[in-house]
């Protein structure tokens, strides 16, 4: 690597769980750079052993990245090429190296992009769900009412969505999806690329049948299909409530209506039966 009056910045993409993903080119640089900044450094560690990489390793995560970040960023100004690896995976996605990024690019440093796997892409492609577009939705919030709320302001989207979650919470925001959006399919894709790597896929209700009494553990990616019924329907508001009440008309109960009337139509069961009950 050249010398230039700054370093540069090298985000560096890391097996996401079998060490042997790791890239030729990511190799080289991890050798070559004057400094590597990892957010979790045991895993980093174990990955430079694996492969006799000796090079200094410093620390860069969410809870001291207001600390840290001006040190790297010092060091870049000195003339240092320092690689920034997450825990796994490609740095700066749901992880505190975009903020390092930014301000690298503020301070017109130089970055490259060393890629690599990505348990996104990873999962996506081994849901079987639709691949044409797809949007990339982070890590679900841990309280219940966040949840509804992200979910309500995604429930239009047609797009297949992605998800990280925690295994300890998977199953409560399985019933939290179902019952915002209805029973549409989804993939529980889990462990990637290690050895108990484990793909669950079907409808949310009967991926929540088989995670009966089965404790979870390891990474989660989530993948759900996006609104087919409202891309196939595009009802509006009106006519899906004209639909509610024509459902009432015919000896429905309200609670069964509405859930029939947001599945006909796409849109999510908690914007109708706030709408129609409110109007009631």
């Amino acid at each position: 690597m050249e010398r230039s009056t700054c370093g540069t910045l090298f985000i560096v993409g890391t097996p996401i769980g079998n060490l042997g993903d790791i890239t030729l080119r990511a190799m080289e640089t991890l050798k070559n750079v004057d400094l590597i900044a990892a957010e979790d450094t045991r895993q980093t560690i174990k990955l430079l052993n694996h492969y006799g990489i000796k090079k200094p390793v410093t620390s860069y995560f969410e809870h001291n990245k207001l600390v840290k970040g001006p040190v790297l960023i010092q060091e870049l100004l000195e003339g240092k090429n320092v690689a920034l690896v997450s825990d796994a995976g490609m740095p700066g996605i749901s992880d505190p190296g975009a903020q390092l990024i930014r301000e690298c690019i503020g301070k017109e440093i130089p970055l490259t992009v060393i890629p690599g796997p990505s348990a996104v892409l990873t999962g996506l492609v081994a849901s079987g769900l639709d691949t044409t577009g797809f949007v990339f939705c982070g890590f679900f919030p841990r309280e219940k009412k966040e949840k509804k709320r992200l979910l309500d302001s995604l429930g239009q989207e047609t797009r297949t969505m992605v998800f990280y979650e925690s295994p300890r919470r998977l199953r409560d925001t399985l019933i939290i999806i179902q019952e915002s959006w209805g029973d549409r399919r989804c993939c529980v894709a889990r462990e990637l690329t290690k050895v108990f790597e484990e793909y669950q896929r079907g409808t949310i209700s009967q991926v929540l049948a088989g995670l009966e009494d089965k404790p979870l553990k390891g990474e989660i990616t989530l993948i759900v299909e996006g609104n087919q019924a409202r891309e196939a329907k595009e009802l509006s508001f009106e006519e899906a409530e004209a639909c509610f009440r024509e459902l009432v008309n015919k000896g429905m109960s309200k609670k069964e209506a509405v859930k029939e009337a947001a599945r006909l139509s796409g849109i999510p069961k908690r914007e109708l039966y706030q709408r129609v009950m409110v109007e009631d």
